[in-house]
């Protein structure tokens, strides 16, 4: 199995293209602290050659641009001989229905087949949206997929998904929000070929005891990383809201995932979805705690072989 962190930050990058906040300011001051990083979503693929789209954020031309694996084949007949318009994106599958994971079907617009799999749930969110009608039904189909149903998403990749605590998208919030909802609006995704199980969950409230039987056992875990401490954003003076508010648990800390995940069988474990303000960017005493639990910290391009 081949997967490929397609993007590792949370929602607006890193930098944030209106954020000055330690991290963001090292780049508009020309000494950055770390590569940029776009917003969140993995590629998985069987054979190199098709690939699986985990979430579509708005980065996602930029990330086509600078991923060789997500690009047309040029130079002869094209993938399946499709000819000159080709693309190795054959599906895409949708884990919430937040903008960040969303907005960049639009990108995928102009006439070229692949098949969305969302929950109903997720579904829904965009039949409300007309905009997305931009995708041809006839061309781009929509295929609900059942909580724990296995199926191939594409040839040689069985996939599931399963319920993880979370909330509705942040444009859906009305009246008092549940962030800890178990249901189809926030799932997390087990993908396997004949050789590897690679789960992956960019947002999660909590890890109940369920979720830790679940993931026991896989060759990789690529885990919400969103904020080192719960109360980060409000401490660097960029937001109100805190890390649960969000519907995200923390990194650090005796209810974080690093706790939560510490006895765990897991072969790789990756942070993913880090938000901007994230020390964990930085090559400090919060990094070299992850690190030191076993977990590496998912950049923009980094490929795992299974």
């Amino acid at each position: 199995m081949h997967a490929l962190v397609v993007g590792a930050a949370a929602g607006g990058g890193l930098p944030q293209w209106n954020c000055a906040a330690p991290n963001s300011a090292s780049f508009w001051r020309g000494e950055p602290i770390h590569p940029p990083q776009t917003q969140s979503s993995l590629a998985v693929s069987a054979d190199g050659e098709r690939w699986l789209l985990i979430n579509a954020s708005p980065d996602l031309r930029s990330q086509i641009l600078a991923l060789p694996q997500l690009q047309p084949r040029v130079g002869g007949p094209g993938l399946d001989g499709a000819g000159l318009r080709n693309s190795p994106i054959a599906a895409v599958l949708l884990t919430n229905g937040d903008l960040d994971h969303i907005s960049g079907l639009l990108t995928l617009r102009e006439r070229q087949p692949f098949t969305i799999y969302a929950t109903e749930s997720i579904l829904d969110v965009l039949a409300a949206n007309p905009v997305f009608d931009a995708l041809g039904r006839d061309i781009v189909p929509r295929r609900p997929i059942t909580l724990g149903d296995r199926f191939e998403a594409l040839p040689g990749l069985t996939v599931s998904v399963y319920p993880v605590p979370g909330k509705v998208p942040l444009f859906m919030e009305t009246g008092t929000v549940v962030t800890d909802l178990v249901g189809e609006q926030t799932v997390g995704v087990a993908v396997s070929d004949d050789r590897a199980t690679l789960h992956y969950i960019p947002g999660c409230a909590a890890v109940p005891e369920e979720l830790r039987r679940r993931v026991d056992g896989a060759d990789a875990l690529l885990f919400d990383g969103t904020l080192f401490v719960d109360d980060e954003m409000i401490r660097a003076g960029v937001g109100a809201k805190t890390g649960k508010r969000m519907g995200h648990m923390s990194v650090s800390g005796a209810d974080g995932s690093i706790a939560a995940w510490k006895d765990v069988a897991v072969g790789r474990r990756v942070f993913v979805h880090l938000n901007n303000t994230n020390p964990l960017w930085r090559d400090g005493p919060e990094r070299k705690e992850a690190e030191a639990a076993g977990w590496q910290i998912g950049h923009d391009g980094m490929e795992l072989i299974l």
